[in-house]
């Protein structure tokens, strides 16, 4: 009835409007240019050459009339010794994947022929010389169900111009007589099983992409989800790759309280790669690491006498604990974050704010601790960002200390005094600790044999854009 009908109307709205919000939003994205695609294609074009060289064939055998003779044929041993493609080209099929042609191609092929007909049996040596081979290939790209890359062949077309067959070894008769059958057999097989031999070339690598790892261990402390959220996006000039892009503490995949704003990339072409890191990707990071405790930093004696951090030096801060001490003493200084440090990206910086309480130590010579003075502290910080070996690189450089005071065994009247020694016991011990921590990098990209050259960071209405071409090692 009317009532039914317009339940499942308002049913089928509502499964639309759900679908419609639950759309995620990437932390990265990753763009190929045709240029890419352009270097891509010579670099898969050499170790194609270098894969077929290598590779050994099965042996296949016929049958052939002439005149009255029936002869029985095996053609055994084939291997490829030369291999040209001088024009090749890629292009992007908007909506389904990559074209790749290859034109005026030829090779020679070697093997071993055995015959075997009445009263007669023969065998010798064969090359087979192909020109004019053109070879049309259209692969299909898509996101399996576990978001990772899959490809497929979508469409094959193969022509072949010439082939011909120059048989050594053998009776001479022989010759003319396999010349002139075997170019069609040849023919015919190279029609049939090239384009099931790319098909099945390709289906390998989709099961290569299907294992490999979406999550990527950064260090001791946080993972990175590299799973795709949807199908790739191709257009004529380029291919869009939405990553999830979330950093998750080693061990724990909840993710964050926060989901990711939309982003676009700029429209350019210049460089082979462009790389879209979200603010979400910066602010899940700083949470993974926060729940890992990696903002939790003690120096310790031994630390302490590393970075010159003693007593002495209250003498130029706080002289009043300085007369505390008759010798020099290691300071022991804790620094617990109590929330994750907050990430903004303003104009051309990135900005962190790491909010904890300290707690300030003497190590005394008989190795026991002296409690001076702890505190809240508010530390704002500028991160300069470097791409190293296809990591983002984050180093942290203190620009203003907040410090209220909490409790301590003596009475300070200035609390700017205090601030000035917390200052630079932060910038000459705690930030080159927790920059060493954060050293290994934020990987970007999962590129094997791959580097990145001459990349550009840029700031973009809250996200990075990093423009970069790319290099096989």
């Amino acid at each position: 009835d009317k009532g039914e009908k317009m339940l499942k109307v308002w049913y089928s709205f509502l499964l639309c409007w759900l679908s419609l919000q639950l759309e995620a939003n990437p932390g990265l994205k990753v763009r190929i240019t045709q240029k890419g695609l352009d270097y891509g294609r010579r670099i898969a074009m050499e170790l194609l050459k270098q894969a077929v060289l290598k590779e050994t064939f099965p042996s296949w055998s016929g049958q052939e009339s002439f005149l009255v003779i029936k002869a029985n044929y095996v053609i055994s041993r084939l291997r490829i010794n030369a291999l040209d493609f001088p024009e090749t080209s890629a292009s992007f099929i908007p909506g389904t994947g990559i074209s790749l042609s290859i034109a005026h191609a030829s090779a020679t092929i070697s093997a071993d022929w055995r015959m075997n007909a009445w009263l007669l049996k023969d065998e010798g040596g064969i090359t087979v010389s192909i020109s004019g081979a053109f070879i049309a290939v259209i692969f299909k790209v898509s996101r399996d169900s576990t978001g990772r890359f899959s490809i497929l062949l979508h469409n094959c077309q193969l022509s072949i111009n010439g082939i011909k067959v120059k048989l050594n070894g053998g009776s001479s008769w022989i010759y003319s007589f396999l010349s002139g059958y075997l170019e069609k057999p040849i023919h015919t097989k190279l029609n049939k099983n090239l384009c099931l031999n790319i098909k099945h070339k390709i289906k390998m690598m989709d099961e290569q992409l299907r294992r490999h790892k979406v999550l990527r261990q950064i260090d001791a402390f946080a993972q990175i989800d590299y799973s795709l959220i949807s199908s790739p996006a191709v257009f004529k000039s380029h291919i869009n790759l939405d990553l999830k892009g979330t950093v998750y503490p080693v061990g724990n995949h909840t993710d964050p309280p926060f989901v990711p704003a939309p982003f676009a990339l700029p429209n350019q072409g210049d460089s082979m790669l462009y790389l879209g890191v979200s603010s979400y990707f910066l602010k899940s990071a700083s949470l993974a690491y926060y729940r890992a405790g990696a903002f939790n930093i003690t120096i310790s004696d031994e630390l302490a006498t590393t970075f010159n951090l003693n007593t002495a030096l209250f003498k130029d801060f706080i002289p009043k604990i300085s007369l505390s001490y008759l010798t020099a003493c290691p300071v022991l200084l804790k620094l617990m974050a109590t929330s994750p440090p907050a990430v903004s990206l303003n104009a051309d910086r990135c900005l962190l704010q790491i909010i904890g309480c300290v707690e300030v130590f003497a190590v005394l010579p008989n190795s026991t601790t002296q409690y001076i003075f702890s505190g809240n502290l508010t530390a704002s910080t500028r991160a300069n960002l470097t791409i190293t070996k296809q990591k983002l690189i984050l180093s942290l450089l203190l620009k203003r200390l907040q410090f209220s005071l909490l409790h301590s065994t003596l009475r300070f009247s200035e609390m700017s005094l205090v601030e000035n020694f917390l200052s630079y016991a932060l910038q000459s011990a705690v930030i080159p600790v927790i920059n060493d921590k954060l050293g290994k990098g934020l990987p970007l990209l999962n590129l094997a044999h791959t580097i990145l050259t001459g990349p550009v960071i840029k700031m973009n209405q809250g996200h990075l854009v990093i423009s970069t071409d790319v290099h096989y090692k």
